[in-house]
């Protein structure tokens, strides 16, 4: 699909509110598996009345002010045509900002870096969500906790492997199961609340303001556990253009924040009855007789969990690619309906790869959570970061209600950051890791592709001054029209160039195309093309496309009108240049990026598929550059 998707009219609300659980909600929704739990665990907060009240009055405001102020009411205001998460929100404060371009390279950076994190939270959640699921079969029988490890690695294998073939077919059950699982824990929960009906009193912010001045250590360690409470909530934004604001608005105050609170209020209440249930609240709250089906729909909305941030982290290199930040990587579609629904074999596995290691090196949900909040946190303040310029530079209001908006949920952000930063010796390092690794490859490809043009350009003739020397003494034309695909307007491709060189022949009609992408989600039909006639039946052509569109040049050449222009796809081929680059020592990047580079720039998939060309249209000539 080219064009943006329409949303469904007011009669589809609760398709999309209903669709909105199982793919925003999965993640924050299995939370209460293991949040509660590791507040408590030996050697965080000891459990006694006092803390018990204060830690849930720091989970209810933590989710108040995170997800309902600063993601509910301020984030999803700031959207890019309709489109949200981390990347549209980096494209947007980079053009507020465009006018100071040392600060715009500073946000890129920023945004980017953000961007690798969530490839190291890609590899957390699915492992954690689905151990502190399966860690269920604990309590049931502890006989059974030397399965938990492998029966994850089985439930993780099966999803990964299913990715090839999409979730169209299983996808509508996403919802209705989640929303299941939502009315299934807000149960849980208000049994033991009308047990223990004292517990909300932990509603008033004093049990944690009390909690803070008379254990400040013991409420910053328990901090880095609590923002547990609140992992997922950048995906309210991150999935604002599949259901628009209000459907997402709508599922988190209707059932979602009121299923958390429930639960996690109920699990207090358990924990102030009966002290030595602390090793898993979750799952001690029900009666023996439903643990059986509960470890099951905890393992479903875990997969479901895990299948969201899995769709995300395709689409996310998609837009990736398409701004310029990895090399080109097989992206197969798995619906003939969906153009969003892709699978990107190279991510998928590597996910896998990493995750599998996660879950043996780990072994428990309660230590991989110690590694959780560090990703979750980075990203949290970059969001905030990048609000402030979208909100200052692109909406123009006053600094003092900019700073005072985005300045408040920086010093929240800040305190959970520090609360986490100091688990990286106890798994932290891991995500880090894995974002360093993403960060270090788009950096260098972004810096390579750049040295690369600019090589490019210095070698290369200008288009005009070339077909005019040409049209001197005109090559024999022959029928039909080539296409040249170039990476910069105005140069001369250098496939042109091999082609009257060895072939001596040039096509009737000729067009010298360079594809754009643009630091904004969607492009229309209607903007879509360019045309300049350059004379003797060439032109030059630039296309435009958003980071979301997908790149289809033969459709967006089909709605080129010039007069004398006819395109007939049966009698076009398409030219491009396959460039082999050679890394040369003492100048540029590092020596060790350049060969990267290199290796990254020789293992791209293809253009002719990423940008829609017909195979058996297409003729790729080689060229070698120095960088």
């Amino acid at each position: 699909m080219s064009s943006k998707p329409s949303h469904v009219g007011p009669s589809g609300l609760p398709i999309l509110t209903l669709g909105a659980l199982g793919v925003v909600y999965g993640d924050i929704g299995t939370s209460p598996l293991y949040a509660l739990r590791e507040v408590f665990a030996p050697g965080h907060v000891p459990l006694t009345s006092d803390n018990v009240f204060g830690v849930l009055s720091l989970v209810f405001w933590s989710i108040s002010v995170i997800v309902s102020l600063k993601y509910v009411a301020l984030i999803l205001r700031a959207d890019n045509n309709g489109e949200g998460g981390l990347i549209a929100m980096l494209a947007l404060a980079s053009q507020a900002v465009k006018g100071r371009p040392l600060l715009r390279r500073r946000l890129l950076a920023l945004g980017i870096f953000g961007t690798a994190i969530f490839f190291g939270d890609g590899v957390i959640t699915p492992a954690v969500s689905v151990l502190g699921a399966m860690e269920g079969l604990e309590v049931a029988a502890p006989a059974l906790k030397q399965f938990v490890v492998p029966l994850s690695l089985g439930v993780l294998t099966g999803l990964f492997v299913m990715q090839r073939h999409g979730t169209g077919g299983i996808g509508k059950f996403f919802g209705p199961v989640t929303a299941t699982w939502f009315v299934v824990i807000a149960a849980l929960g208000l049994v033991h609340i009308i047990e223990n009906p004292n517990v909300i009193g932990a509603l008033s912010p004093h049990h944690a303001l009390r909690f803070m001045w008379a254990q400040p250590r013991t409420a910053f360690i328990a901090l880095g556990f609590i923002v547990l409470c609140v992992t997922g909530a950048e995906a309210l934004y991150a999935d604002m253009g599949h259901f628009g604001k209000k459907p997402i608005r709508l599922a988190w105050f209707a059932l979602v924040m009121p299923a958390l609170l429930l639960n996690y209020f109920g699990q207090g209440a358990l924990l102030l009855a009966t002290p030595d249930k602390a090793a898993n609240p979750f799952y001690e709250m029900a009666p023996a007789w439903a643990l059986g089906p509960l470890i099951a729909l905890a393992t479903a909305a875990a997969v479901i969990a895990s299948q969201a941030l899995i769709s995300a982290a395709f689409s996310i290199t998609k837009q990736a690619i398409q701004l310029g930040y990895m090399p080109r990587l097989r992206i197969l579609h798995t619906s003939v309906k969906e153009a969003g629904q892709i699978y990107v074999p190279f991510v998928n596995w590597s996910l896998y790869v990493c995750i599998v290691g996660a879950v043996i090196g780990f072994e428990s949900s309660g230590r991989l959570a110690s590694a959780y909040g560090i990703t979750v946190t980075i990203d949290m303040l970059i969001t905030t970061i990048m609000t402030f310029f979208v909100v200052r530079y692109g909406w123009r209001l006053p600094w003092t209600l900019c700073f005072a908006a985005t300045g408040f949920f920086f010093l929240v952000d800040l305190t959970y950051f520090g609360a986490n930063i100091v688990k990286v010796f106890e798994g932290g390092w891991f995500p880090l890791l894995i974002g360093a690794v993403v960060f270090t490859l788009m950096m260098t490809w972004k810096q390579g592709r750049r040295q690369m043009a600019d090589r490019l350009r210095e070698d290369a003739l200008q288009l005009k001054g070339f077909l005019d020397t040409v049209f001197v003494s005109p090559p024999t034309r022959v029928s039909g029209t080539a296409v040249f695909l170039i990476s910069e307007q105005g140069l001369t491709p250098s496939a042109l160039l091999h082609n009257l060189k060895h072939n001596k022949v040039l096509h009737e009609t000729n067009l010298f195309v360079t594809v754009k992408h643009h630091e904004i989600p969607w492009i229309g039909f209607d903007r879509r093309a360019e045309i300049e006639s350059l004379g003797h039946g060439c032109w030059q052509v630039v296309l435009h496309f958003g980071f979301k569109n997908e790149p289809d040049v033969p459709e967006a050449l089909a709605l080129l009108r010039a007069p004398g222009l006819e395109l007939d796809d049966m009698e076009t081929s398409y030219f491009l240049s396959r460039d082999i680059v050679i890394p040369t020592f003492g100048k540029g990047m590092a020596d060790w990026r350049e060969k990267l580079f290199a290796g990254m720039h020789r293992n791209a998939a293809g253009a002719a598929d990423f940008l829609s060309l017909p195979t058996n249209r297409v003729v790729e000539l080689g060229a070698k550059v120095e960088i």
